[in-house]
């Protein structure tokens, strides 16, 4: 690696704080137009790219059916990249100055209902002892937090306030927040904290939730806990804990929170992440302007 692609890095890691996974795809990303470069332009520098060779790079990965999605990406780590040289004076102007940004389609992601929801947490059959009291309590914390998943698992022991109810999580670029815990939680979260006591061996103890061996959870652990459950009361296509975390914020939106507040409530740092959760409320906001427009009832 250069020295100019190691200070990014470290300007990535150290500076803007990203996660190690997210510098890492920045990097590759960096790497694969290098690559295509030397291949197509016989050029090593980075130093001197132009508009029109990073065009070609697009039409290149466009004919290699990359998405819109996954182009976007790159472009993305392309542009923070000459931003980075443009900052510390290395080029005198970015080559993407001008771009803009290939249309993507808008995905729109449905939230379980307040009924499947109601469904999971209180008429399904959980294992008996710790896994069942866990795996309920994961559930709870998703929907009623709106916690992400990294967030879930990196949870610590240390991050529980008993006096007041809360839970410190640490978000995207180190950011604290303090979630608040309802009573009800707080119950399923003593009795797990009963059964973690009786495990047999812990082996991550700092760590909130664990697995039975007593190690921390893992991504693909939590995303199939959400989706083995919701697929007994639910026929939606997607059933992960980006879907419960969207359901909280949805619920929250429908039943007259302000925006605001679940703004800070997910961690989010613009409001314009959150605006995103409006358009599924439209649907309660027009039932009640339809129940109370005097216009409606002539």
């Amino acid at each position: 690696m250069d020295n100019s692609k190691k200070a990014y890095r470290d300007y990535l890691e150290l500076e803007k704080k990203y996660s190690p996974h997210t510098v890492l795809a920045y990097l590759k990303d960096i790497g694969f137009f290098e690559d295509f470069l030397k291949a197509e332009f016989d050029q090593e520098s980075l130093f001197d790219v132009n508009y029109s060779q990073i065009r070609n790079w697009i039409v290149y990965l466009a004919d290699a059916d990359v998405s819109n999605n996954s182009i976007n990406r790159k472009m993305s780590s392309l542009k923070s990249f000459y931003k980075f040289l443009l900052k510390t004076k290395q080029i005198a102007a970015s080559p993407l100055l001008k771009h803009k940004s290939l249309k993507t389609p808008k995905k729109i992601q449905i939230p379980f209902s307040e009924k499947e929801v109601d469904n999971v947490l209180n008429y399904i059959q959980y294992p008996e002892g710790f896994e069942g009291i866990r795996d309920k309590l994961i559930i709870d914390l998703f929907y009623t937090t709106g916690i992400r998943r990294t967030e879930l698992i990196h949870l610590q022991m240390a991050n529980i306030n008993y006096s007041n109810h809360t839970l410190k999580v640490l978000g995207k670029r180190n950011k604290e927040r303090i979630l608040p815990v309802l009573p009800i939680v707080s119950q399923q979260l003593d009795l797990y904290l009963q059964e973690r006591a009786r495990l047999q061996q812990i082996k991550d103890p700092a760590f909130l939730l664990l697995t039975l061996k007593g190690v921390k959870l893992n991504d693909s652990f939590v995303y199939r806990l959400i989706n083995n459950y919701f697929s007994n009361v639910s026929e939606k296509v997607k059933k992960s804990p980006h879907i419960l975390r969207h359901t909280f914020a949805t619920h929250l939106l429908n039943n007259g929170a302000d925006i605001n507040s679940v703004k800070e409530l997910l961690g989010h740092s613009s409001l314009a992440s959150t605006q995103i959760y409006t358009h599924s409320s439209l649907s309660e906001l027009k039932k009640v302007y339809g129940n109370a427009h005097p216009r409606n009832r002539e």
